[in-house]
């Protein structure tokens, strides 16, 4: 599979504009999925840039990752003239993407109300902690509503609620912004209006953890904690084998649990014995668990985590090695795949270097979207942009001698 980077085929969304007061993950997700689709997308940043650039630990990654092809312009919101740059920035977009505090950005008439009066035609998106009601005065972080939301109960073990591991809400939460975008666009075709999509962390949250919902209302019994919960699956779990190594396994059908017998000679398991430990269907394997783990642990664990590879790949079984982020960067599916493209870092101390980024998970005629521009430098096309706006480079100057334009 190719890369789209360079191609002379037009994107889908090939000649829409964007611009994106956003910060953090979660608005630059919603402006990285339309700009990886095509769109021109201009980030508008803080003098001195967006202070995303410089995170360190866990959000050293969050600029590069989620600000590929898109262009920078630095503009000071404070400032007057810097306000009015923006305003008319925003009235040339199809798109207006933000994920600020609630009422930030009506103070420098950059709200939906103000700017769809001048340009009935926009589509803002609106990304928050919460959508309209009680809680919408809150401030919230992915961790918040992980939470209050359900998720860190389940991720967690029995009185431990714990994080996902990644940004879920955030990235997410982008995502459905980008979601009701593209579903804004095609209905301001057929009616030739914009309108204003929200999307909210608490929300995407709570669509998270939507089946364990259900899983209470149909069955009545609460969700325990996935490290603590009633496996739907009679195999389905971690297992330590030879040398300490760890390796996920699963059985998850009747015909797939005659298959692990037959690949491991495992017949008597297969057979029906004249015990209380009958394993021919999934579910009386789901209620004999407690005594069809320990024959398992104990048999697997002469077997290393290669011959079970081997074993579960040859028999079309379910299998996963346990890997950590960095290890990704050699799997040989996603090299050969053209799922991580090349990008020069914009800052830290790496500035000016390459890295790997992953690219989003699809394929439009079997080509993968690729890496246009590189996560631009804060205010890189500021110059041009204001020019394309018709600002002359006189009053160019004078904007950014008097501080409003970086």
């Amino acid at each position: 599979m190719n890369s789209l980077a360079g191609a002379s085929r037009s994107l889908p969304l090939t000649g829409l504009r964007v611009v994106e007061f956003t910060h953090m993950v979660m608005g630059p997700t919603c402006g990285m999925v339309l700009a990886d689709m095509g769109a021109e997308v201009i980030k508008v940043e803080p003098i001195g840039g967006d202070r995303t650039r410089h995170l360190l630990g866990s959000g050293a990654g969050f600029f590069p990752m989620f600000n590929r092809n898109k262009k920078s312009v630095s503009i000071d919101l404070h400032n007057r003239a810097g306000a009015e740059v923006a305003r008319k920035l925003a009235a040339s977009a199809d798109v207006v993407a933000e994920n600020f505090k609630l009422g930030t950005l009506e103070k420098y008439g950059l709200d939906y109300a103000s700017l769809s009066k001048v340009n009935e035609r926009l589509i803002y998106v609106s990304h928050k902690g919460f959508l309209p009601g009680p809680y919408d005065h809150r401030v919230a972080l992915d961790e918040v509503v992980q939470m209050m939301g359900g998720l860190a109960y389940m991720t967690g073990r029995p009185g431990d609620p714990l994080r996902a591991g990644t940004s879920v809400n955030d990235i997410m939460g982008g995502m459905f912004g980008a979601i009701g975008a593209l579903g804004a666009l095609i209905q301001r075709g057929i009616t030739g209006k914009g309108q204003e999509v929200q999307s909210a962390l608490f929300e995407n949250n709570v669509f998270l953890v939507g089946q364990h919902m259900l899983q209470y209302a149909i069955t009545g019994r609460p969700a325990a904690p996935m490290p603590d919960r009633i496996s739907a699956w009679g195999v389905y779990d971690i297992f330590t084998v030879k040398n300490g190594e760890q390796i996920f396994l699963a059985v998850v059908s009747d015909a797939q649990w005659a298959a692990f017998c037959d690949a491991l000679g495992f017949a008597d398991l297969q057979a029906d014995l004249k015990t209380e430990r009958k394993y021919a269907t999934n579910n009386q394997r789901v209620q004999a668990r407690p005594t069809l783990m320990p024959v398992l642990r104990e048999r697997l664990a002469t077997l290393s985590a290669a011959d079970l590879t081997s074993v579960f790949e040859k028999a079309g079984l379910p299998f996963a090695p346990i890997l950590k982020p960095e290890d990704l960067f050699d799997d040989e599916h996603l090299l050969a795949t053209g799922g991580l493209a090349d990008i020069t870092l914009p800052d830290g101390l790496r500035a000016g270097q390459t890295a790997q980024t992953t690219l989003l998970p699809f394929t439009m005629e079997g080509q993968r979207l690729g890496v246009r521009l590189q996560p631009p430098k804060a205010g890189e096309h500021s110059g041009e942009l204001l020019a394309a706006l018709g600002y002359s480079a006189t009053q160019i100057h004078a904007l950014r001698a008097d501080g409003a334009v970086g």
